[in-house]
């Protein structure tokens, strides 16, 4: 016979929950953005912690003051945080390789509004975000998103983060590492062509003094970009591959971060 019963004490461990799961939402870009309104997150979140909630193992939290549980919630906001922010860090991948290629064929000064993160944003890395989210909905991705986010109350138990900093740091360390690595693998096409396409327009400007190559060759970099741009539009799912796994390791690092013990 299914109980449906719920006590007071069953509502403070369903209060954790939902704060874990609110603060996930509120940073996750992917879910929670800045251009969704906080009515449809404060929904998303309480219907997740109601799906999630008899399935969290737990033990009630020991605690005496209302200081003591204002510490376990500030506990859960910081797990939530961290875990929605490995993968605000993760898509912000798409925005370096963007604002290098913008660099490289000479439309650094344009700039578009990124309701993402909020920010101005080059016009390539905010093409390249848009297109990551539409392969994030198409792959199934946020499939492994949302049950990483409840698999961390089983590896890490409600009132039992722990934040070990040497962890954390040789998390964000090789993040960092494959920030750059990825990025430059994305931009790459675009580089070497736009770096061969400078040396030709020096050798010319040598040859031909007269020409006016300043004017002559930011027109033919935005071509040439735009070509390569076009040409290599299909290597995208492979940067979005590199994308999900970076996601996954960095959620995983955090995760272990927060593990007691």
């Amino acid at each position: 016979m299914i109980d449906y019963t719920f006590r007071y004490g069953d509502l403070e461990i369903f209060l954790l929950i939902l704060v874990r799961i609110t603060s996930f939402i509120f940073v996750c870009p992917f879910f929670g953005g800045r251009q969704t309104p906080n009515q449809v997150k404060i929904g998303f979140s309480l219907l997740l912690s109601i799906l999630i909630y008899g399935a969290v193992p737990y033990e009630a939290p020991n605690y005496n003051t209302i200081i003591g549980y204002t510490v376990i919630v500030l506990k859960e906001v910081m797990a939530g945080f961290l875990i929605g922010y490995a993968v605000q860090l993760s898509t912000l991948i798409v925005n370096f390789a963007g604002t290098i290629i913008d660099m490289q064929i000479g439309l650094s000064m344009v700039s578009l509004f990124d309701p993402n993160t909020n920010e101005q944003t080059s016009i390539t890395g905010t093409l390249y975000s848009q297109t990551l989210t539409v392969m994030l909905i198409l792959s199934g991705m946020y499939h492994y998103i949302l049950k990483a986010l409840a698999d961390s109350f089983v590896l890490i138990p409600i009132n039992t983060v722990t934040i070990h900093s040497d962890r954390m740091l040789d998390a964000i360390v090789s993040f960092l590492r494959d920030y750059v690595v990825i990025g430059f693998r994305i931009a790459l096409p675009i580089f070497i062509i736009t770096f061969i396409t400078n040396v030709v327009l020096g050798v010319l400007a040598k040859v031909s003094p007269q020409m006016n190559m300043f004017s002559v060759g930011i027109q033919i970099k935005i071509i040439i970009g735009l070509m390569v741009m076009f040409i290599t539009v299909s290597m995208l799912g492979s940067a979005s591959n590199f994308v999900y796994i970076n996601i996954k390791e960095l959620m995983h690092d955090f995760v272990y971060s927060m593990q007691a013990g």
